[in-house]
């Protein structure tokens, strides 16, 4: 289970985290409120918190109020909450036929989602020591211990089992709108895939009465039909709604429903997922984060579990709805999905699809709109357009060393990664901002996701000794400091995987609080606390076989949302942001900083 921290050691965390961000003063003011705070009516809501989560040993403390955070939320659910990850393009290129790869694919998920379902989807497992753990005689010892116990034996070997309550809302799911609060919905039993192409959409069976998928060479059938479907695109694609502000969309979807669309919106509710077909090639690295990041309004419905996005020339990527669930399902699925696909393809380029009539089997969903739903949707298309056309992104690969050079000079690649977007900071605005990492807590039942605070004292005297000090610095006392920073960023890392930061517990109280009804501590008060949420420097991790690279919006309008990987041998950065901020201009900064640190760590004497 998740433990609730100890009080004293979150306060402990919080004021480590402000220290950076805060001139004397303002420190001396924010520590007198926590201290107060832990004394006072903070000891008393933590008592509750622990009381509450001791009745519910079924889940964790942050599962209600997580849920809660995302479904309440009225921002449009694109750029503000669905993240994208787009795939490695298949290792044949014949393969990345749109066609064939659409096939492929879809066949892949639906292969996964039936293992899944059937209970044989191999658990999710963290290997800290996979020599001894990830291996064939481990997996067939743990096979016949008892569930119930199965778990510890793991845990002797260094083995922790990851949560995998999310996975079932991978399909057949999707966020409705409603007024103050969302709703998650599944539907199990329903046998249909939604195609959006052209801003149409359409739905066809993918699994038989008997519960079996249909042949590979029928779903070929029915997506080349659709593929050279002509019609055009509709006056008014309902697309753009599921971009909309919660509350107008939910308000809209009542009127579409009361016009007769209650059939259709059922069929796209209800679909094992989204297959979005693109009409179009991807340029390059920036195109492909705004195609997968959002694209054009039209041939996305935003509110599904996740879009299957592929173009074209066959890039593929998915963009996730982020309520009911983190990054950690949806990399599972990417990964058995690019690994199926890539090497046990269900059809290649020689193969011919089914002669079937698609034209019976493929339904085009027809929507009835009347002047106030046609009003709606061209509003949302202005916002949408609006909001894209402020949104800038750009990437950068830095070649000159990654994870091996890392790791062999005994440094964290996360922290060095960590520390340059620090430096890049310092060195463009002269500044240290409040920064949040993500990390996820899925060693834990019902685990979600804890914040690690990267900009620490460590990473703001190493960063101003880089950025401003550098003559006053011999290159052995710049390694000392790059060092120390990867100790503690270690030691953060640490903490937040194993429940331990201090965002989560603070969130749960000020969450308990508010639930009973009690005045809001002058804690939460504090502007010292607003600024360390107003995360200006949005940053998360991910490197895998099957991902090419993944990216998200600005969580705030004067912020950065950084997308980050450090490879073997290179590092790759994908940063976005709005007109207040320059991602071109930090992205230099970065890599100026990374140069900077990998020179130092090679022994080399740098210039500022």
């Amino acid at each position: 289970r998740l433990p609730v921290p100890k009080l004293e050691d979150t306060i402990r965390r919080y004021l480590n985290a402000q220290k950076p961000l805060l001139n004397d003063d303002q420190f001396r003011k924010t520590e007198e409120l926590a201290h107060h705070f832990e004394k006072g009516i903070g000891r008393e809501l933590h008592e509750q918190l622990v009381a509450q989560d001791n009745q519910n040993k079924h889940t964790s403390y942050i599962t209600g109020p997580w849920f809660d955070m995302y479904l309440k939320a009225r921002e449009p659910v694109v750029l503000n909450f669905n993240a994208f990850m787009s795939f490695n393009p298949d290792p044949k290129p014949e393969y990345n036929d749109q066609l064939i790869r659409a096939t492929n694919m879809t066949v892949s998920a639906i292969r996964f989602m039936k293992t899944f379902r059937a209970g044989y989807l191999e658990p999710e497992v963290f290997h800290l020591n996979p020599e001894k753990s990830d291996t064939q005689l481990f997996k067939n010892i743990i096979r016949f211990v008892p569930s119930s116990i199965s778990w510890f034996g793991a845990y002797m070997v260094n083995a922790y089992p990851l949560d995998m309550s999310q996975y079932f809302r991978l399909f057949n799911s999707t966020r409705l709108p409603k007024l103050n609060r969302d709703e998650l919905y599944t539907d199990e039993k329903a046998k249909h895939l939604l195609v959006l192409r052209n801003g149409n959409f359409y739905v066809f069976d993918v699994i038989d009465r008997d519960g079996n998928m249909l042949k590979p060479a029928e779903i070929q059938a029915h997506l080349k039909y659709i593929l050279s479907d002509n019609s055009p695109a509709p006056a008014f694609p309902l697309g753009y709604l599921s971009s909309e502000n919660r509350d107008t969309w939910a308000l809209l979807r009542k009127q579409l429903l009361e016009n007769g669309n209650e059939e259709a919106l059922q069929k796209v509710d209800s679909a094992v997922f989204c297959l979005s077909l693109d009409d179009f090639a991807v340029k390059d690295f920036v195109h492909l984060s705004h195609t997968m990041l959002h694209g054009d309004g039209a041939n996305r419905w935003y509110d599904k579990s996740f879009n299957l996005i592929i173009t074209k020339d066959g890039t593929a990527g998915v963009n996730f709805e982020h309520s009911w669930g983190d990054g950690v399902a949806v990399l599972r699925f990417q990964n058995e999905v690019f690994k199926d696909s890539t090497t046990r393809p269900a059809i290649s380029p020689q193969s011919q699809p089914a002669s079937t009539d698609s034209s019976r089997a493929v339904q085009k969903l027809d929507f009835k709109l009347n002047d106030a739903l046609k009003a709606g949707i061209t509003k949302a298309k202005q916002k949408f357009d609006a909001t894209v056309e402020s949104l800038s992104l750009n990437l950068i690969q830095f070649h000159e060393g990654g994870k091996d050079l890392l790791k062999q000079k005994k440094v964290s690649p996360d922290a060095v990664a960590q520390l340059a977007f620090q430096m890049a900071f310092l060195r463009q605005y002269n500044q240290t901002v409040a920064t949040y990492e993500s990390c996820s807590t899925a060693a834990f039942k019902h685990g979600r996701t804890e914040t690690i605070r990267p900009a620490s004292v460590h990473t703001k005297k190493c960063s101003e000794a880089f950025v401003r000090g550098l003559s006053k610095h011999s290159t052995e006392e710049l390694q000392k400091l790059i060092e120390e920073c990867s100790k503690y960023h270690g030691r953060l890392t640490k903490e937040a995987a194993m429940g331990q930061g201090f965002d989560r517990h603070l969130f749960g109280l000020r969450n308990v609080a508010l639930s009973k009804g009690i005045a809001l501590p002058e804690f939460y008060q504090d502007q010292a606390y607003a600024r360390l949420n107003h995360n200006i420097l949005s940053t998360s991790t991910l490197v895998s076989p099957a991902v090419q690279l993944g990216g998200f919006g600005p969580v705030v309008a004067d912020g950065f949302g950084v997308g980050y990987q450090v490879h073997d041998n290179w590092v790759g950065c994908n940063v976005s942001s709005y007109p207040t901020r320059n991602g071109k201009e930090f992205l230099q900064c970065v890599h100026k900083s990374l140069e900077d640190i990998f020179n130092v760590l090679k022994g080399k004497k740098i210039s500022s």
